[in-house]
């Protein structure tokens, strides 16, 4: 685990808006891929969103379509996640993950499959 920063991230009220940010050194990035994960306490990480790095496009979560995006910034080795029309349920700690898990759906919701991780970062939504 390791190499990757957060930042962003906090308190928010119900139907606002956070943007979370992703960084990783560029001497040490090499990625496919890099995803958000969430979570909560007494749960497993729960897979939030994911972006393929050469192509750009990405896949969601359900629980999130229509409601998150993610981007990445090739150049700058950075990936964001805006978070928009929030939810109580979306308070979580939220983890940013890189690596090369494959690029299938499938693949890309498998924490298990990301070699790199962020120090995770709290996100609350009140109601």
């Amino acid at each position: 685990q390791g190499q990757l920063v957060q930042s962003g991230g906090g308190l928010a009220q119900a139907g606002g808006s956070l943007r979370l940010s992703c960084s990783a050194p560029a001497r040490t990035f090499k990625t496919s891929a890099m995803a958000w994960f969430r979570q909560t306490p007494g749960k497993e990480r729960e897979f939030v969103a994911a972006i393929r790095w050469p192509t750009g496009t990405a896949v969601y979560a359900d629980s999130v379509q229509g409601r998150f995006t993610v981007s990445r910034d090739v150049a700058e080795n950075t990936g964001h996640l805006e978070m928009n029309t929030m939810k109580s349920e979306d308070t979580a700690v939220y983890y940013c993950a890189a690596g090369e898990p494959g690029i299938g759906s499938i693949q890309l919701r498998d924490p298990r499959l990301y070699r790199f991780w962020g120090q995770g970062t709290q996100v609350t939504v009140a109601s």
